[in-house]
Order: C-alpha cells, then structure tokens, then sequence
C-alpha cells in the first residue's frame, strides 16, 4: 500500500488496478490521478507523454479494442471520471501464458478505480450510461503507422460484453479477427 494508491492485481501477470484514495470532507475531496512518485514501479524507464480525455455519448456503445506496436507501445492509466464502463484489457504478449486472455473491470466516477493496462495489451470499453467521460495518461505519444486493432467482437476473444455491442466506429468495425497466425506482439 502506497501514500494515496492500493496496488492491486488481476489474474493477468502485469495487469494492474489502482485503487485511488480520495481525501474529503464535508465539501467534497481531493484525489491524486497520478504520481510518478508513487507509481514508477508500474512504468519503469518511462514517463506520461500523452494525456487524452473522451465522451463516449451513447450506452452500449464499444470503443476499440486498440493498440500500438512496439517501438510505440504504450503503457495506459485509464480513469473514468462520468458515467460507467466495462473497460477490457486483452493479452497479446508473444509467448505469454495468458495470450489473448482478456481481463475486465468495471470503472465508474464513484470507485475510484484507475486501470493500468501495460504495453503488449489491447484495450476497449462499453458505456453502461450515457455521457460517459474517460481520461487517460499514456507512457507514449500516439502514431497512427503504429496503430493496430483487433474486433471487438472477435470470436477467438469471446469477451462477454454486458449489453448489445452498439456505436462501432467504421474504423473499429473493421479490425479484423485473429486468424490462425497472429502470433500477438513483442512487449
């Protein structure tokens, strides 16, 4: 347990929760989102280079599953700050045991819940509410010749999404299936 973040873990080797410790009182709190400090140990060598925020309009609605090759992988800090969302981590180390397993957790503005989601994971979410607002802290800056996706609805993946996958961007619609020779990516 560290000054302002519990360290938790998830049946997949690397992939991290934080759990944030808000201090309030009757006016209302203060919560550290991040603290190179505290938290080198998740991104060793690295630091944030990106920070992005998104609304995510419509319930039901999927994002992803995103990624980026190496030498632009990057290490995700995934906040929900509205609404409700199962956020999906997708192992997709080479030669990891749990290749193309997927972890989920459900990030809300209340749980103060922040997913770390290393380099070699795909990830995506579903809204559960409306106006859904993410913020996100990245170890690299985005490069769209780096970019890579898998769909979200991939059979192989078998992620069970808690409502009807709706609002798939052209873009994500498109990601292919894992054929037989993805052999997933170097971490």
């Amino acid at each position: 347990m560290s000054g302002r973040f519990e360290i938790l873990t998830t049946p997949i080797d690397g992939l991290r929760i934080l759990q944030r410790k808000p201090i309030g009182d009757s006016r209302g709190y203060l919560e550290r989102l991040f603290c190179m400090d505290e938290l080198q140990g998740l991104v060793p060598g690295k630091r944030i280079e990106q920070v992005n925020h998104t609304l995510t309009a419509g319930r039901g609605t999927v994002r992803g599953l995103h990624f980026q090759h190496p030498p632009h992988a990057e290490t995700k800090f995934v906040h929900c700050l509205r609404g409700e969302v199962f956020d999906v981590a997708v192992d997709l180390r080479r030669g990891s045991p749990t290749f193309l397993h997927w972890h989920a957790e459900v990030l809300d503005a209340d749980n103060h819940r922040t997913f770390v989601i290393p380099e070699g994971f795909a990830h995506g979410f579903q809204a559960l509410a409306d106006e859904c607002e993410m913020l996100y802290f990245h170890t690299a800056t985005y490069r769209q010749e780096a970019e890579g996706g898998l769909n979200a609805q991939d059979p192989r993946l078998a992620i069970r999404w808690p409502l009807p996958v709706a609002g798939l961007s052209p873009r994500d619609a498109a990601h292919p299936f894992i054929d037989a020779n993805f052999a997933g990516v170097v971490a």
